[in-house]
Order: C-alpha cells, then structure tokens, then sequence
C-alpha cells in the first residue's frame, strides 16, 4: 500500500482535476466544476488550507502505484454508470486511491448525495487505510476522513470519506436501509467472501433500484471479476495490471514435513545473504506457535554475521496489528534485522510492507466449518483457492524481484486446488445473519439475492419450515446452497424466542438484534436482567468478544504463567474465571492512573492489555445500550451463592442448545 517513492518525470498530476465530463453531471455548479478541472488547486479543497509540502512528496508515491494510469478511466465510468468493478491484484492501490477519486466526485457535485464509504472485511486494514488516506489527502484523521469499527467511532458529521468494517455499514442499514448519508459505496476485497460482504452485495442491489443517484464501486480480485459479471449483469470494468517479476518454485514431496522445510528454506535464505523480510504461510495458529517456538530456539544459533531474526506472529482473527515496519528504526539499528512473518489465510491483508523479499506457502489451510445437525464448528484442514494463493504471491515487494516458495506440486495446485476461496456464508452459522434480515424486513427492505444460488432442496426446506415453525415463511429473498443451515438458523431463532407465532421478529427478538454480539449472547443478557445478573453477565459478554486476554506465551514461560493464572480460577468454571480477571483489571485501572503500571501489570500476570482494554470498551458500549432501551439494571453482586447461580440460569436461556 505504501510504495517506495521513485522518481517521476512530470507533476502534472500535482493538478486536482476531474475529466470534462464531469462538469455537467448534475445541473447547477457546472461552472465552478469547470473551473476545479483547470485551475492549479493551492488550496485543499477539503478543508480550504493549503497543501503541505508532504501532500506532494505523498503524491509522487501515488503517481508510481499501478491504478494511478486508470484514474481518468475510473471517473468516467463513475460519472456514467451506477455500478464499476474495479479488479486488481494486492498493493496495486485499488484500496487508497479509488475511495479518494470517489471523494473527488462527490466534491465536484458539492455532496448532494451524501459523501463516501468504503468497506473493509478486517478493522485493522480499515484504520490503517483511513490513516493512510488522511495523509495522502493531507486533512486530519477524524474530520474530513475516519474510520468506524466495532465498538469505535472516528467520525464526525461532517466526515466526507469513511472506512468501516463491512458488518458495521450492515449495521447501519438497520436504523438507515437506503443508506442516505452516502453518495458512493465502496465495497473493497470483496474475494475475502464474509458474510457481512455477501449480504451487501444483494441489498445493495435494491437500494440500487429506490436511489438511481447512488453509485456503488465493487473492488475485487481479477479470479472473482466473471461471478461478479454474471451476478450484476453487464457493468463496467477497469482492470489493472500489476505486472513485477516473482519467481515461483514448486517444492515437490515438502507437504509430508512442512516444518522441517520451513526452517531448512528460512535458514537458507538467511545465510545467502540476499536481504528481504520473509513472509511464511501457515495452515493454523497452532502452527503458529509451533514454529515461532522452534525457530526461536534455532535462531539463537545463527552466525550473528548474517545478521538477526526476528520472528513476529501475526494472527489475523485475533485483531493483531499490521505489518509494517518503522523504516527510522531500522535505519537506527546497527545489526541487519530480517523479519520472518508468521501467519495464517486472511493474513494477507494484513502485510502492508516494502520489504517483503521471500513468501513460503504451505498451501494448506485449517478453517471451521459450521455443522447445523450438531450446532457446533468442526475444523478440517484444506487446500487454499488458486486465488488465495495468487494473492499471496502478489504481496512480494514490487520493488525488485522476489521469491515465493510452494511447499506443494504444481499438480497439487492444479488438481487440488479450487479458483475461489469458499464463502463464508456456505461454512458459517447463519443465526445472526436471519436475525439481521428479519430486522431489515421490519426497516422496509426485505429482498436478498445472494450471489450464491439456491441448491436442491430450497423447496423441500420451505415446506419443512412451514411445519416446524408454526407456519412461519422463508425470509424472502433469501437464497442459500446450504439450505440446512438457514432452517437451523430459523429454528434458533424461534427457540430463542425471537420469532412469533407468524415467523415475524418478535419484540423480544427486535431488542435482542439492538445488541451486536451472537444471538444466543443478546439471549443470555436479556435474561440476566430477569435473574438481577445483568452487570456480571455484561462483563462476560464482554470477554468473550474481545480477543483472547490471555497472552502468547514465549519458550520458557508457560510454567510461570500458568502459576499465576491459577490465582484468578473460579470453581464454577471459565465464564466466572473471567469476571474475576475483569474485576482485578479494573480494580488496576481505579487504582492507577499510570498506564505505565497498568501495562506492567498485564505484563506481570501474562494478559494481553490491548484485549483487556477492548473487553472494557466493549462492556462500556453494551451497558449504553442496556441504558437507551431502559433495561432493569441490579447492582453486583459477584460471589454470592445466589448471583452464582443466576449467572448460571442467564447462560443457560441463550446456550440451552449446546
């Protein structure tokens, strides 16, 4: 995303400008767009100061990326038509600039239609690219551009383009269908298949219809472009090249031992001493842990004339930070430092560095799979999509030619290996996704055409459901492959009580859709506020969303740990074991208002205090919500016999089908 700034024969681009055309796209103000097309711009039209000299070394770098040769292309198609696929391989700036040029537009016709969103499937990549395009816009992060992610907002009424996680504008669509605060939707990696993602795409196509004016801007893969055709019918496409040279090899029989040829590849390659940060792709972070240990204790070992490794984990699912290395501190660094990357599917949009040299793929991946007749996840173990591994070739530095080893045979890819990776819509449990377009229903907007088509069985199922859930209809709309999970995900739901008598949301399951956790979660705090438990419940509620509180252990440690981790155990179980950590965390930030101490703190007893301060904000959130919808709230009472077992009962009324 970052591209080393090179050398550029002209400024021509230092011009804000828009195509011609573009001056008589809505009536009034033709003229003042004109003259935006043609006058050297010395003020920021976004916030009326003056350009800094950043904004045009920051434009230099833009100018390099692959998708800048398509800009003229891209407004065009955005002035003429209501949807545009933009299709491009990792780090060719679909991501950073697209949503700008979007924002131009709606500049250019003074917002009449709202400003700009763009999704994200991972709030990190959503952060980071809002940082990255205040910069590049040269206006300040939280006004003129932000961010919105589960449990926080970065944004201001005033806010022209925003990046936000793809379930959070699901979100909004709830208490805003049509989503009329926005003139051009982006809907960016799309190819990560989530369910948020796949629900957008088929609502969006109604909204399409009720608002002619709004534009929506798919940005995908290359591999997913004839799906998209074939769901959206005849749209325009840019496609853009991001042509720079990766050799492949193909490691034939390396599957039966992939740690072994891990460690022999990362050794290699650290002795040759090419330079180059090393990337390797792991099937689970299991595997993860597996290999940092080893390659730890191994590395300790190296001729130190080579250099250091430093081994970072990278843990997609768990919120982990970005790759990205502070080029000042490696420049400070007096021993050569490489980097060995480790981490898992989704990983890739979390890689957002130059230095990237050497990619080792296992070509495998472990990933759940929802079991509707059991209601549980099962893990198996995949072959990646081709083009999964397509991406991963893509996130090698384009700055000079680099390396991406396979640890499989290109039979194996061939054969093997699918075009696309799986939807998660197909694999995952659909409760929470039924139960958001129930509410969607009640908001007026009640259609979903999913790009997966219906499979054998659609009417079967209907039938069943008529039966089984007195008398209750389908959603409309809603199209499955799967139609087994989307009849369990029903009869969840009327389980829960969510559902009437008619298949209707019921009050009750209207509240519980208020609260942006699992249904069964929602379920579990409803009833608290029966059995007088509603703080400790919230508090539960709020450690089980956040990511794991309990830190990754080095080589060494899991002894001492485990020790003091003992002290926090609660007879009753791991739910109360976490009340009683969040209590001594809070107890740590009343008692301090030295974050430095409390850092430590987290430190001493081996929890992640980034997890602990999102549990807290995530409990501060759903306790707001508690308070707006006026639900009974008792003061705590943790400990006693009676608050233990109405703990117990609040569980129970949500998780009484495990």
């Amino acid at each position: 995303m970052e591209e080393a700034a090179l050398e550029c024969p002209n400024l021509s681009s230092e011009k804000r400008y828009f195509p011609e055309s573009l001056d008589s796209s809505d009536g009034d103000g033709g003229d003042e767009e004109g003259n935006l097309a043609c006058e050297d711009l010395e003020l920021n039209p976004f916030d009326g100061l003056p350009y800094s000299s950043r904004y045009y070394k920051l434009l230099k770098e833009r100018e390099e990326l692959p998708i800048w040769t398509e800009k003229y292309s891209f407004m065009e198609n955005l002035l003429q038509n209501q949807i545009v696929i933009v299709s491009g391989g990792a780090k060719c700036g679909k991501s950073s600039q697209v949503p700008q040029w979007c924002a131009e537009y709606c500049l250019s016709i003074h917002y009449q239609h709202g400003g700009v969103v763009c999704t994200q499937a991972h709030k990190q990549t959503a952060i980071q690219l809002a940082l990255r395009v205040a910069d590049e816009m040269d206006v300040n992060i939280g006004h003129e551009v932000g961010y919105v992610i589960p449990f926080e907002n970065c944004c201001t009424s005033e806010t022209i383009l925003r990046y936000c996680t793809d379930d959070m504008l699901q979100r909004e669509m709830m208490s805003n269908p049509f989503l009329g605060s926005y003139g051009v939707i982006i809907l960016d990696d799309i190819h990560e298949r989530s369910i948020a993602t796949d629900v957008l795409l088929g609502l969006l196509k109604d909204v399409l219809l009720a608002r002619p004016e709004l534009k929506l801007i798919i940005n995908s893969s290359p591999h997913l472009f004839s799906k998209l055709s074939s769901y959206y019918g005849s749209v325009p496409h840019i496609e853009v090249k991001n042509k720079h040279p990766v050799e492949v090899v193909y490691l034939n029989g390396a599957q039966k031992d992939s740690f072994e040829s891990i460690l022999r590849l990362i050794f290699e390659i650290h002795h040759s001493g090419e330079k180059g940060d090393i990337v390797v792709f792991l099937a689970c972070e299991q595997d993860i842990e597996k290999a940092y240990e080893i390659i730890c204790q191994e590395g300790s070992n190296l001729n130190s004339d080579f250099g250091e490794l430093m081994v970072v984990p990278l843990y997609p699912k768990e919120k982990s930070t970005l790759f990205k290395p502070n080029d000042e501190t490696e420049k400070r660094c007096q021993v050569y430092q490489r980097r060995v990357v480790l981490t898992t599917s989704s990983g890739e949009s979390l890689i957002w560095s130059n230095t990237i040299k050497f990619v080792i793929d296992v070509g495998v991946e472990r990933r759940k799979v929802y079991n509707p007749r059991i209601r549980a996840n099962s893990l198996i173990t995949q072959p990646i999509s081709k083009s999964q591994a397509e991406i991963r070739k893509q996130i090698l530095s384009p700055c000079s030619s680099g390396k991406l080893f396979c640890l499989y045979s290109e039979e194996f890819a061939s054969k093997d290996m699918k075009l696309l990776k799986p939807a998660e819509m197909q694999e995952a449990n659909l409760t929470s996704m039924v139960l958001f377009m129930k509410r969607i229903d009640i908001a007026g907007l009640g259609h979903c055409d999913f790009m997966n088509r219906p499979g054998p069985g659609s009417r079967i199922m209907k039938s069943f459901l008529l039966l089984t859930l007195c008398e209750a209809t389908q959603p409309q709309g809603i199209k499955m492959r799967t139609p087994e999970s989307l009849m369990q995900a029903l009869e969840d739901l009327d389980y829960l009580a969510a559902l009437d008598n008619d298949g209707n949301l019921s009050e009750f399951g209207i509240i519980m859709s208020e609260f942006p956790l699992d249904p069964q979660l929602s379920k579990s705090i409803l009833a608290s506020c029966e059995f007088d438990c509603v703080d400790e419940m919230l508090t539960i509620a709020a450690m089980v969303t956040a990511p794991n509180c309990f830190s990754h252990l080095l080589p060494g440690a899991e002894e001492a740990a485990l020790t003091c981790w003992k002290t926090f155990l609660h007879p009753e179980g791991d739910h109360f074991t976490l009340v009683n950590i969040y209590k001594a965390y809070q107890d740590t930030t009343l008692n301090s208002t030295n974050e430095y101490c409390i850092e430590k703190w987290c430190h001493d007893h081996f929890f992640n205090c980034s997890a602990l301060r999102m549990a807290d904000v995530i409990r501060a959130e759903l306790l707001e919500i508690i308070k707006r919808i006026e639900l009974p709230y008792a003061e705590p009472s943790f400990g006693s016999e009676e608050n233990t077992l109405n703990i117990k009962k609040a569980l129970l009324s949500g998780y009484f089908m495990q």
